[in-house]
């Protein structure tokens, strides 16, 4: 099978140089996973063409219901963290969530698992004065209920308004002009040693109180990269490293420079003992602002994507972790519009330097989708540079086909099937299985339905059309023979309710 660009697989070849004895933990869930650092961000970075943002430090650069200034105290006490704690923390909430946890039935006692109430807690922030908090997605993920609780104490019920896996954040609504919005920084001009302070609420209410706490330090290093081992794909990278204390409870809330500006979201730390060590990662706020936008707009984040398929895993005299090379180009993208070949080696994009393919990855989703970026590449010994428009991923802007009941189909093309990194070339693609339908079916997401009933299907249209034709028949049974992977076979018999 030829060689993947999937950022999944690209974190787990990363994984290859980690040191094995440490641990990351989510600040709030005690998640473990493996990190390695790949080096930091030059301080050059060429200009592009960006992504629709509608949150702009212009107008979010003073909370309009905050304290404006610490000017009533002495030089000697107006210390950075003071600074950031005045400012920020009016913006910073609680989160506590409960969720429903299904027990697996005991055999021995022949009767149903019951349920379980799971609760959970975090922290966030206000980006706006309209009601929009921001988090984590490991915080809120499968909640059932949100609550969110400001600094007076004040609780209010919290709207999920979107979740990305991928990058670890989420988007919260409350009533407006209850939480004054944070002043916004930018993560694009930190300097390695700068003051750098944390804020949450690492002791939940076992303390008995509502109000964040802050922790200070330095910025320890940047452009971090993390292997997530929590079993999930999650694009821990181009991380902002801290040493200022980041506990369980700190999950979601912000970091703050010397101005008392935000510049990341306190995410994980890197711990033996599931305790602060001095080692936490928060994202990016300029990446964390974009993923807001895209879920306050589109309740999703969409995936840039550009046409090519790169190698990775190689030799690379030039790189200690293997540049990105170009292996295939497909007609009608992007990439092919700039000029793109196989053989392509890739050096930098925006000004900043690839040294392995995660870069790559990183690079292109912090741009965004819509976005004009720089690329330099080399070919055959010299060196070139070509602009690169991004469009959203194949599967992202495909038409879908929802069948059953919460089973969402695409067609497979030869743009999903790069994307995607399938071994097949046609069919009907699981993008998304509602737990009915997983339930009934035995499919996921990922699999691709290549015929139903013995009748192929190659496109989701036909497997819409002979769902429906085989759920009248008399049983209603149905037994598909799907792609998995590199594997293919049949699934169970079902029937069609």
């Amino acid at each position: 099978m030829r060689e993947g660009n999937r950022i999944g697989r690209t974190i787990r070849a990363v994984a290859r140089v980690l040191v094995a004895a440490t641990v990351l933990v989510f600040a709030g869930l005690g998640v473990g996973a493996v990190v390695t650092t790949l080096g930091e961000r030059p301080a050059e970075v060429a200009e592009s063409e960006p992504a629709h943002n509608p949150f702009t430090r212009t107008s979010l650069a003073e909370p309009a219901l905050a304290p404006q200034s610490v000017a009533d105290i002495s030089d000697a006490r107006r210390t950075p963290t003071v600074v950031a704690a005045y400012r920020v923390l009016p913006s910073v909430v609680s989160l506590r969530t409960e969720r429903t946890v299904q027990e697996r039935p005991n055999p021995f006692l022949f009767r149903g698992g019951r349920s379980r109430v799971e609760s959970g807690l975090g922290s966030g922030f206000a980006i706006d004065n309209e009601g929009t908090i921001v988090t984590n997605a490991h915080v809120v993920s499968g909640a059932d209920r949100i609550e969110v609780v400001d600094f007076s104490g004040q609780r209010f019920e919290a709207e999920l308004i979107g979740s990305d896996e991928l990058t670890d954040l989420a988007v919260l609504h409350i009533p407006p002009n209850r939480v004054p919005a944070a002043p916004l920084g930018t993560s694009s001009d930190l300097f390695i040693g700068e003051p750098a302070v944390a804020l949450g609420n690492p002791s939940g209410y076992a303390l008995r109180n509502t109000e964040a706490t802050v922790t200070s330090g330095v910025v320890s290093g940047l452009g971090r990269d993390i292997q997530s081992g929590s079993g999930q794909e999650v694009l821990y990278a181009d991380m902002i490293q801290t040493d200022a204390s980041i506990n369980p409870g700190n999950s979601g809330g912000p970091l703050a420079n010397a101005d008392g500006e935000v510049i990341g979201v306190n995410s994980s730390i890197l711990s033996r003992s599931g305790g602060s060590e001095g080692l936490g990662f928060a994202i990016p706020i300029d990446r964390a602002l974009l993923v807001a936008a895209e879920l306050l707009e589109f309740g999703r984040v969409r995936r840039p994507w550009v046409g090519v398929q790169v190698l990775t895993d190689r030799q690379d005299p030039g790189s200690v972790f293997g540049r990105p090379l170009v292996d295939e180009v497909l007609e009608g993208t992007p990439a092919a519009e700039a000029g793109l070949r196989a053989g392509d080696e890739i050096l930098a994009l925006n000004g900043r330097v690839i040294n392995h393919d995660l870069d790559w990855q990183v690079g292109l989703a912090d741009a965004g989708v819509g976005a004009t970026v720089d690329v330099s590449f080399r070919r055959g010994g010299e060196e070139m540079r070509t602009r690169l428009r991004l469009d959203e991923v194949p599967s992202g802007r495909a038409e879908r086909v929802e069948v059953l009941r919460g089973l969402q189909l695409i067609t497979v093309t030869p743009q999903v099937s790069q994307e995607r990194d399938l071994a097949v070339e046609f069919g009907a693609f699981v993008v998304s299985v509602g737990d009915d339908a997983r339930r009934g079916t035995g499919l996921r997401e990922g699999d691709v339905i290549l015929s139903i009933n013995r009748n192929e299907v190659r496109s989701a249209e036909e497997a819409g059309q002979v769902f429906e034709y085989f759920s009248r028949a008399t049983d209603g049974s149905i037994r598909l023979y799907i792609a998995r992977g590199t594997e293919t076979g049949y699934l169970r018999t079902f029937r069609v309710r």
